[in-house]
């Protein structure tokens, strides 16, 4: 029953149909959103797809580090469609934005949407021509008038540290993660971090940094796994740290499996260093 109120209300808000209309159209689809919106649509009930209303889902995540290896840039850019997530124009522009985080580490995205163009480049990309008064908001509006989807500056990190910070991405783009450790010049080691974060996707850098109230939860859990198989109550305890090993084994970044070598952790390839902080961001 709450499953189909929350049907009904996801309905109601993508076709801007009545909710009598809405119940009649998702029986009829047997529960599909999409077949439900076609056929409150064929009635000439539903609106047609506002752009400003669809999900962004596709899009390219950049990464970048200062020259001195102290700060990285981190930002993911949507678009609707993989297929202008790989078109020029996007791609051109992306790449401007990141270049304005790195010069202009605005505080926040509102403060990033009023930055003018006007000390940026003189086109995006091609022939395409760029006015230097528009704000990085106005353009991102224009070019998604321009190319019929919607688009969106979802989010942006900066990334800083007295000793080392190194970046990676993966898939295409679909991934990228920043990673910063505590001693300077160790871009090498930082880079392999970084990778290990983009392949392991970790919660945590150490055990320490989990909350206690998850820990509870996963004993919790634990627990009554164990009592449902009949395992012994002396035994519950030990059975138990075995598992919080597990789990931290797979949660939190220095107790990884180096993924470069099996037979080592994380913190086995980090020695003396100490990895301080790291963003990972995926599509």
């Amino acid at each position: 029953m709450e499953n189909k109120s929350r049907l009904l209300k996801l309905l109601r808000e993508k076709s801007g149909a009545g909710m009598a209309d809405c119940k009649i159209a998702l029986d009829e689809a047997g529960g599909e959103i999409e077949k439900a919106i076609e056929i409150l649509r064929k009635k000439g009930i539903a609106k047609a797809a506002k752009r400003s209303d669809r999900e962004a889902g596709e899009g390219v995540i950049l990464v970048d580090t200062n020259k001195a290896g102290n700060e990285g840039y981190i930002l993911e850019m949507n678009s609707e469609t993989d297929f202008v997530a790989r078109n020029e124009q996007f791609k051109g522009f992306a790449d401007l934005v990141l270049k304005i985080i790195e010069t202009k580490k605005p505080k926040s995205q509102k403060e990033l949407l009023r930055i003018k163009l006007s000390d940026y480049m003189v086109s995006l990309s091609g022939n395409t021509p760029l006015n230097r008064e528009e704000t990085v908001g106005e353009r991102l509006a224009a070019l998604s008038g321009t190319i019929g989807e919607k688009l969106e500056i979802k989010k942006y990190d900066i990334l800083s540290s007295a000793g080392t910070v190194a970046c990676y991405t993966h898939a295409g783009g679909r991934i990228g993660v920043l990673a910063a450790l505590d001693k300077a010049g160790q871009s090498s080691l930082a880079y392999n971090v970084a990778m290990q974060i983009a392949a392991a996707n970790p919660k945590y850098i150490k055990p320490e940094d989990v909350s206690p109230g998850e820990i509870a939860k996963e004993k919790e859990i634990y627990r009554a796994q164990l009592l449902k198989e009949g395992k012994p109550e002396n035994m519950i305890d030990k059975i138990i740290a075995g598992k919080l090993n597990k789990f931290y084994e797979e949660v939190c970044l220095v107790k990884q499996e180096y993924i470069k070598d099996d037979k080592k952790s994380v913190e086995d390839i980090l020695g003396g260093v100490k990895a301080e902080k790291f963003v990972r961001y995926s599509l």
